[in-house]
């Protein structure tokens, strides 16, 4: 049985393992279903999330006249500090930034390889958290706009990590932290925009993945270089397949990739 289409990052669903869907044009797969299975996955040709046309993909999934020109693709994704729709000035398209800019967001601790500060989108919790592959997380401030989150973001990272080690993660190779106790040591360094803001109260949330065997040494599969490849699924964590011969294979990674998946 095959299954073919442009991938996109799995959706998930927070349950006790995480529940996790590759969606494609025609079809849907659980891919915990799939543990344990021999899969062959192909890759067929190139096709832009925004265009739809065979281009190569440059960054996020797009080709690279769509990345420096659609909203989705501003700066300010990835750095929500540049955020301008709070002041009505647009970069790219000000109704989208506004849209998006203008919600309430969260910052928060996620411990996937070690402790990290991350900006989400309120509606993105825990989904942001899950595609991480954090095991535990927790909410420091919640404000109405993403441009507030984003200078915090820039104050905490002075004081703990905004990157995650994606091997470390993979392995497994973590250990438990009192993220409370981080929030309450952070809290002095929160910017006095902010400060209004800060959540005293919750507690931090638990995460467990679908995952048979850990690999030891991951090596990640370019599937464009490979063309084909197949192996067994023993695991899915963040966002990432993980195969019984230690490799591993980063969904949103290839986005915009068309890929045929077999299930032998």
């Amino acid at each position: 049985m095959f299954y073919q289409g442009v991938l996109t990052k799995m959706e998930t669903e927070f349950a006790h393992p995480i529940q996790y869907y590759l969606v494609l044009e025609n079809d849907f797969l659980n891919m915990n279903q799939l543990l344990n299975k021999l899969i062959t996955l192909e890759f067929v040709k190139y096709q832009c999330l925004k265009c739809g046309l065979d281009k190569p993909i440059y960054r996020q999934g797009f080709c690279k006249e769509d990345f420096f020109d659609i909203p989705q693709a501003g700066d300010w994704i990835m750095r929500p500090e540049l955020s301008t729709a709070h002041l009505g000035k647009e970069d790219r398209d000000l109704d989208y930034e506004k849209k998006v800019q203008l919600q309430p967001h969260i910052v928060y601790l996620a411990n996937s390889s070690n402790v990290k500060v991350g900006v989400t989108r309120k509606s993105q919790v825990p989904t942001r958290w899950i595609d991480q592959g954090a095991h535990e997380a927790i909410e420091i401030v919640e404000v109405p706009n993403r441009y507030l989150a984003g200078i915090t973001e820039v104050a905490l990272k002075a004081q703990v990590a905004d990157k995650t080690n994606w091997r470390k993660m993979l392995k497994n190779d973590v250990e438990d932290e009192n993220l409370v106790e981080w929030r309450e040591r952070l809290k002095a360094y929160i910017p006095e925009e902010a400060q209004d803001y800060y959540i005293a109260s919750n507690t931090e949330t638990n995460l467990e993945f679908p995952v048979i065997h850990y690999p030891e040494k991951p090596n990640s599969l370019n599937i464009q270089k490979e063309q084909e490849y197949t192996g067994k699924l023993v695991g899915v964590k963040g966002q990432y397949l993980i195969f019984e011969d230690d490799r591993v294979f980063n969904i949103r990674a290839n986005e915009g990739l068309v890929v045929k998946l077999t299930i032998l």
